[in-house]
């Protein structure tokens, strides 16, 4: 049987006997903490950390992106916690896709299929999940891919957020707002110093510098119209709301509170398993040794943040819950990177990965000219760890393992959404 299809209320799903209490909550044989929600009709996930206390729980939360590796991971930890995801992204980019693979589309509130370009669709999806929270993760994310569609790259990275901006502008406005960008958002001068949050933007390739707009487009947002210095604007007719806790509802609009707090997230190199993206050089790994291939890199000397996707999110998820707690002086740019320690290069990360996944069939170094990539790119996350108190939990060698023993599990028949609530949860009990 399967363990996350719908089941009738009271039966434990593996061995069907009835279960008196209805706030019971039962974990399958390697799998997640779960339950029928009676009013959706579909089952809940839950991790293993009981989520009665959780600021997650009942938390409504709208997820551009969802669909995509890390928007995936998000959706499982989310849901995972009690909160109630509404997601909104283009269909999974890769075939397969954690997404699909993990069934997803079963346990978060809605699954909508749309192109953040398309206003009035994204304001439409916005408007009927009452968020809470609004997460942006939509965006074209990879840099060779934007030197061939550099059009779209700008529509999606930059307009996509714009319209997301007006949309909470004009027709609903949650409490938290975080748009997430990337590293490679600043102005790369290939020096070991790590970059901090008050360094220039820039952006060589159409990728890293539609990314800088989309910082640009969250700061001019925060302080043209949601900062709190700002008497709060009634969104069509921008005259002054005395009440900052007015609720309003524009012609054909949504009710929403004034003034959401905006921060932007800017991580290093995630990695983790289940990430089939094409041109990243974990998925180029594992996809070479299940198709008994050898791994063709590009640039052995290059120097990335690399870390596991468990610890970008975490940051995300801590950020959202310090402005959703405590306000404003949490709004802004924050880095999320791994330690000095952990700055590798793609030829150690590969010739690590080969060592824990067997067998393989080696790697080479791809001859002939290839696009501009940078060669160094460092994150300074100081800010997060002495503001939020984050830091990273797993190294780079425990995130390489992670990800060699996501990837065994799957190669043996174990089902990816187990073994990502399984990685959850150990993430969550490491201090």
């Amino acid at each position: 049987m399967n363990n996350y299809a719908p089941i009738p209320l009271y039966i434990h799903p593996d061995t069907q006997t009835t279960v008196k209490d209805r706030s019971y909550r039962f974990a399958p044989p390697g799998g997640a903490f779960g339950y029928l929600d009676q009013s959706s009709n579909h089952p809940i996930l839950y991790s293993s950390n009981p989520p009665l206390l959780s600021f997650w729980r009942n938390k409504r939360v709208f997820l551009t992106g969802h669909t995509g590796f890390k928007g995936s991971w998000l959706s499982i930890w989310l849901t995972s916690l009690g909160a109630k995801v509404y997601g909104y992204a283009l269909k999974p980019p890769t075939k397969p896709s954690i997404f699909e693979q993990s069934k997803l589309a079963k346990f978060i509130e809605a699954h909508d299929i749309g192109d953040v370009r398309n206003f009035e669709r994204l304001t439409k999806a916005l408007k009927k999940s009452k968020a809470d929270i609004v997460i942006h993760m939509a965006a074209q994310p990879l840099v060779r891919d934007s030197y061939i569609i550099p059009r779209e790259t700008y529509e999606t990275n930059v307009m996509g957020t714009v319209n997301l901006f007006e949309a909470v502008r004009r027709y609903y406005q949650p409490k938290v707002l975080l748009n997430i960008t990337t590293d490679k958002v600043y102005e790369n001068k290939e020096t070991k110093r790590g970059y901090t949050e008050t360094d220039p933007l820039g952006g060589y390739d159409p990728y890293s510098s539609s990314k800088a707009c989309s910082e640009l487009v969250t700061s001019a947002y925060r302080n043209s119209f949601f900062h709190s210095s700002h008497p709060a604007l009634h969104p069509d007719t921008q005259t002054p709301v005395k009440d900052r806790s007015y609720r309003f509802a524009p012609p054909g609009g949504a009710f929403g509170c004034s003034n959401p707090l905006i921060s932007s997230a800017r991580a290093g190199n995630v990695i983790g398993g289940g990430d089939w993206a094409k041109d990243r050089l974990v998925p180029d790994i594992v996809r070479a040794i299940i198709n008994k291939q050898k791994v063709y890199i590009r640039n052995p000397n290059s120097i990335r943040p690399w870390q596991h996707v468990l610890e970008s999110l975490s940051g995300y998820m801590l950020l959202c819950e310090k402005m959703y707690l405590e306000g404003e002086k949490y709004c802004g740019a924050w880095n999320f990177g791994p330690d000095e320690n952990d700055l590798k290069t793609v030829k150690w990360i590969v010739e690590r990965l080969l060592l824990k996944i067997k067998p393989n069939k080696g790697y080479e170094i791809a001859k002939g000219r290839h696009l501009h990539e940078a060669k160094f790119l460092v994150l300074n996350p100081d800010k997060a760890k002495k503001k939020l108190g984050w830091h990273s939990k797993w190294n780079l060698d425990k995130s390489l393992d992670k990800i060699s023993q996501w990837t065994n599990s799957y190669l043996s028949g174990e089902k990816p959404l187990d073994i990502c609530i399984k990685q959850i949860n150990e993430y969550m009990g490491n201090k």
